[in-house]
């Protein structure tokens, strides 16, 4: 852009030249909006040549960002070059130096944390819907007057089917408009629907409802990285994504328990007025201190703010591309969609955790019908029985936490923490799956005591959060810039999945029984095992070798 004619503004040098500084993902000027772009880490202040370039000639292209390993360190005569480019231009708007407290890399810890509590109680609450009125499915058939155990098991799986068609349009408008706005517009059309499932009138309605309050309830789990990724550093985020995304596994199980006791005392529609009331008051919260935390937003508010302070409407964000809003929604709504095409490592993960997502939902719409005809478990009682998952997830989420801690300090020493230092522990979790398929599924054959298929739901559990957890975590440090599109993409696939695959559960087990039936389900899981240890080993040959550019 050519230097404004207008006297220069008065605002401080770093701010007006943000060139000054450097995206941890090597983004240039005028790349579309996207997730992490503008959050460099607070001691890098160096930018790349290809930003210089980028400054001075707007037009130029996009097609060499190299995604995933962003730019190659700066040389002494490109800072001098982009000081020279500095001089020139002087409209452009970014961080006040590497401590500006408006950079979300730079707030408070408790403003992080409150946001990232906030996000992280969403998604225990809206996957917990998903389950919640599993144990009260026969009274919902038995009050619609069905008895189609299809029906039965589309009718808790719709609602993780809407969470397959959220993040098709939720990821691509957070990259438009911020998280927030996304968050509380979702917020209030969640509770919509699920208000309309309380007063279902009949079992078509219900299916429709929690279509769609599925398809709303899906912004925390899609955006949610993002946020993660917009406030941390890849040094602090297992911790914070082990919070994150123990969510969608243990909502889901903890769901049948509450709503085991709560169909039984109230009915089945008191388990949607609860979730009503628990995520009304979370939105509540959420509209009093959610703060905006994704970058390239922060920036725009901070330039249309001096602009109107200084009289100089040549001002922009450093990160403002120059597209339309709608040039920015036909960019963003395609890009999970090429990550699962151009990227193997996208691809495999989608296939890998859609199984994995699958087979948890499946076990959601069995357990109830497993436990009531062959260990003769009343409504309350089975809702218990998915305790058994609970304490998996929970064991492996301590397991996974020590790891990470362990590997990421060993990283640092070793002079830099890669993401493929994510996978160490996935082939473990892979190696156990099937083997608490192969317990769970015999020792219910056998009708053994009910604490043997127990143990075999413990082990699922632990399996379960180590791979979603450390796949998950991999993602975002791999495309940081993208890592909502990266979530989004992989969410779409396993909610398909977990949508899907219980529809033919029941079906499976009155053919082969519950033995054949979960070994079966184990064998199919088993080439997961091989699958992790090649990923372990070449991941970051993938990673490299299919670079995703222009995104």
């Amino acid at each position: 852009m050519a230097a404004d004619p207008q006297p220069k503004p008065t605002t401080s040098a770093a701010t007006i030249r943000g060139d000054d500084d450097k995206s941890s993902t090597g983004a240039k000027p005028d790349e579309a909006l996207s997730d992490t772009d503008t959050n460099p880490p607070a001691a890098t202040t160096k930018t790349n040549e290809a930003d210089d370039s980028a400054q001075a000639s707007p037009s130029l292209s996009q097609e060499n960002t190299d995604l995933e390993r962003g730019p190659e360190k700066p040389t002494d005569s490109a800072n001098e070059k982009e000081i020279e480019a500095a001089s020139v231009d002087g409209n452009i708007v970014f961080w006040d130096g590497p401590d500006d407290p408006e950079n979300p890399l730079n707030w408070p810890n408790w403003v992080k944390w409150s946001n990232c509590a906030l996000i992280s109680l969403l998604t225990f609450v809206e996957p917990l819907a998903s389950s919640i009125f599993a144990p009260g499915v026969p009274l919902v058939l038995q009050e619609f007057n069905t008895t189609n155990t299809e029906l039965a098991a589309f009718v808790v799986s719709v609602y993780v089917l809407g969470f397959a068609f959220g993040p098709m349009i939720l990821a691509p408008l957070s990259e438009m408009v911020g998280r927030v706005p996304v968050y509380h517009v979702c917020n209030v059309f969640f509770l919509a629907f699920t208000i309309a499932c309380a007063k279902a009138p009949s079992m078509g309605a219900l299916i429709v409802f929690r279509f769609l309050a599925g398809t709303f309830g899906a912004a925390p789990m899609t955006n949610g990285g993002g946020s993660i990724a917009d406030m941390f550093t890849p040094e602090q985020r297992a911790g914070v994504m082990a919070v994150f995304t123990v969510g969608p596994l243990i909502g889901p199980i903890i769901g049948p328990v509450i709503g085991g006791f709560l169909t039984e005392s109230k009915g089945w529609r008191w388990d949607f007025w609860l979730i009503t009331i628990v995520a009304g008051a979370i939105t509540i919260a959420m509209a009093a201190l959610m703060r905006e935390s994704y970058a390239p937003i922060v920036l725009s508010r901070k330039a249309a703010r001096l602009r109107k302070e200084t009289g100089n409407p040549n001002l922009r964000s450093k990160m403002d591309g120059g597209r339309t809003k709608a040039e920015l929604f036909k960019h963003s709504i395609i890009r999970p969609s090429k990550m699962l095409v151009f990227s193997p490592l996208c691809a495999i993960f989608a296939i890998y955790l859609g199984l994995c997502y699958g087979y948890l939902y499946l076990l959601f719409t069995s357990v109830t019908f497993v436990f009531e005809s062959t260990y003769k478990f009343s409504t309350n009682t089975v809702g218990l029985v998915y305790l058994g998952l609970g304490v998996g997830c929970i064991i492996g989420m301590g397991i996974f936490a020590w790891d990470a801690q362990r590997e990421v300090k060993r990283s640092i020493e070793n002079g830099g923490l890669k993401p493929e230092v994510r996978l160490k522990i996935l082939p473990y979790g892979a190696l156990i799956f099937p083997i608490g398929f192969f317990i769970y599924g015999w020792t219910a054959h056998h009708v053994t005591h009910w604490i043997g298929p127990i143990i075999g739901l413990v082990i699922i559990g632990i399996a379960n959060l180590i791979c979603f957890m450390t796949i998950c975590v991999y993602l975002v440090d791999s495309f940081e810039t993208y890592s909502a599109s990266a979530l989004a993409s992989n969410t779409i696939i396993r909610s398909f999945a977990g949508a899907l695959l219980p529809l033919c559960g029941l079906k499976m087990y009155d053919k082969l029984g519950l033995g054949w039936g979960n070994t079966m389900l184990g064998l199919i899981a088993v080439p997961l095992i091989p699958v992790s240890f090649l990923i372990k080993r070449y991941g970051e040959k993938l990673r490299t070798k299919y670079e995703i550019k222009n995104l």
